[in-house]
């Protein structure tokens, strides 16, 4: 071995060592400090996010219908769902806590699939309410809109064959305002749609009465 490569090598403790390169069984120095101020930076940042998040969804949990209900009907656990409501809504609810105390209980007006549900809706029948009138419309297809639903402001429109009828406007014509409650197809197999009408008290015998091809027309929101 030359003096140069003698150099760069020494003897510690009997055990050759090359400068640059760790001995064996050295240990590195751990600092606890540090992990412990590690463990708690990712601690806040985690409840920071849980919290970002609770504060975005800042809504309450509410029961709505889970499919149509009729008026009479019984509620069942099944005709319920949860759903979320921005918190502060001044619409009436049946909080989720309560869902137990509405199972059983009787409708007392026509709910739509989907529609909260509010306590006024259960209990005695008070449908149709006082000083209107539901009418049951048969019209053919082509005479009502597409995809009319429950809900829907609309006017009726009965047009007698013959050129004459009652009054409510032209000659031969029958008319009157209402809310549709609910819409479906004739079972007879005719292509008759069958359209349900919440109407005054005082229409509803003109409309029933009348004869002729019966026309739907939807009206524009706040009509």
């Amino acid at each position: 071995m030359t003096a140069p490569s003698a150099q760069k090598q020494a003897l510690v403790n009997g055990k050759l060592r090359v400068p640059g390169v760790a001995a064996s069984g050295a240990r590195r120095r751990v600092s606890v400090p540090r992990i412990l101020l590690g463990s708690g930076l990712v601690l806040v940042c985690v409840l920071a996010s849980v919290l970002a998040v609770a504060a975005l969804d800042a809504r309450v949990q509410v029961l709505a219908a889970a499919r149509a209900l009729a008026v009479g009907q019984t509620v069942t656990d099944a005709d319920v769902k949860v759903v979320r409501l921005a918190a502060g809504s001044e619409v009436a609810t049946v909080p989720v806590a309560e869902r137990a105390s509405i199972i059983g209980r009787t409708v007392a007006m026509p709910v739509a699939a989907g529609a909260l549900l509010a306590p006024g809706q259960l209990g005695a029948a008070a449908w149709p309410p006082v000083g209107q009138s539901l009418v049951a419309l048969p019209v053919k297809p082509g005479r009502v809109p597409s995809g009319l639903g429950a809900g829907a402001r609309v006017s009726v429109f009965v047009v007698s064959a013959g050129g004459s009828g009652g009054g409510g406007g032209a000659a031969g014509v029958v008319s009157a305002d209402g809310t549709v409650t609910e819409v479906h197809v004739a079972v007879d197999q005719t292509g008759t749609i069958v359209v349900s009408v919440l109407v005054g008290a005082g229409d509803a015998p003109r409309i029933a009465s009348a004869s002729g091809e019966v026309s739907v027309v939807q009206l524009g929101s706040g009509s």
